[in-house]
């Protein structure tokens, strides 16, 4: 859902755009709504399907290339869990394909999507860059690899790199689907279908909710930032904190107005999940001074901008 964000803001400023994907996470229709979305659409699109995995089509995408945005991974903590094997052969063994690929082709500037697990159990707040604590999931491992390996290639073969450290980013064209679906559309598809929604916890759990424009801005300053913003990685967030009952409470207040039935909603809480952060917050001073990130949406902000999307998309899905 990302990458379709990139791609409808990066075909509004001419730009021309390859996308690789292989659907095993993302949705056909996004690359659609992308498109007729961007305005106006003054680039160029090629779209490839096919698997990171491979690197034949790793090497497809990245023909002719300046700048890749890597956005490609299996992002969740509880399937790394319980598919390391996968979570490692898509988010290691894709993203070294990827590197490699842009190293043969010239590519001028990696930016890849790293994530705010790499802090592990590390209790500071809020999080800074050179701060880690032990790694508590197999996906965690996988992004700080990432990290690693794409430090090496910068050293070794001049590929700048700039690492994204994500802090639990939301907004259109996020998927509810599946076991593994992010909090937010999966609580706002079950809400509308007034179905149990269920808190890990107690939920006094923080997170620090980047809505989507906040990261689309980040890839295009990190694609164009000088070469000594290069070689290392930065946390892209807004800088503040929400519980999980906050956060339940709010999307109960917004979608009563679609649904009043929903604001008698109350919700079920259930153990703690192995592998979960307790909280997490961004310092985002490195990137505003690095690569001017200066993030625009609030959490609140961003949901009111995204809620009508997400519940169109609901109803789409289930009539």
């Amino acid at each position: 859902f990302i990458g379709s964000n990139l791609v409808e803001e990066l075909l509004g400023l001419g730009q021309q755009v390859v996308g690789l994907d292989d659907f095993s996470t993302g949705r056909r229709r996004n690359i659609d709504e992308a498109l007729a979305a961007a305005d106006p659409v003054s680039g160029g699109f090629q779209f490839i399907e096919g698997d990171i995995r491979r690197l034949d089509d790793c090497r497809a995408a990245v023909e002719g290339v300046d700048v890749v945005l890597h956005q490609a991974a299996l992002g969740s903590v509880p399937r790394s869990i319980e598919e390391p094997l996968t979570a490692h052969a898509v988010n290691v063994d894709g993203f070294v394909n990827m590197l490699e690929a842009a190293r043969e082709e010239g590519v001028r500037r990696f930016v890849y999507a790293s994530s705010s697990s790499v802090y592990g159990d590390d209790p500071r707040l809020p999080k800074l860059e050179a701060e880690l604590g032990a790694l508590l999931s197999p996906y965690a491992v996988t992004k700080r690899v990432n990290e690693l390996y794409a430090g090496v290639y910068q050293h070794n073969y001049g590929l700048q790199t700039i690492g994204l450290r994500y802090f639990n980013v939301f907004g259109p064209r996020q998927d509810p689907e599946g076991a593994y679906a992010a909090v937010i559309p999966r609580w706002i598809d079950s809400l509308l279908k007034h179905e149990p929604v269920y808190i890990y916890g107690d939920g006094e759990t923080s997170r620090d909710f980047c809505y989507v424009a906040n990261v689309v801005q980040a890839n295009l300053l990190a694609a164009t930032a000088g070469p000594e913003a290069t070689g290392g990685f930065y946390n892209i967030a807004f800088g503040d904190r929400t519980t999980l009952n906050e956060l339940f409470s709010y999307l109960r207040e917004n979608l009563s107005r679609f649904d009043p039935r929903i604001a008698d909603a109350r919700p079920i809480y259930e153990d703690f999940r192995p592998g979960d952060i307790r909280h997490s917050l961004a310092d985002t001073t490195a990137a505003g001074n690095r690569l001017g990130y200066q993030p625009v949406y609030p959490a609140a902000e961003g949901l009111s901008l995204a809620m009508e999307w997400y519940v169109r998309d609901a109803r789409r899905q289930h009539g």
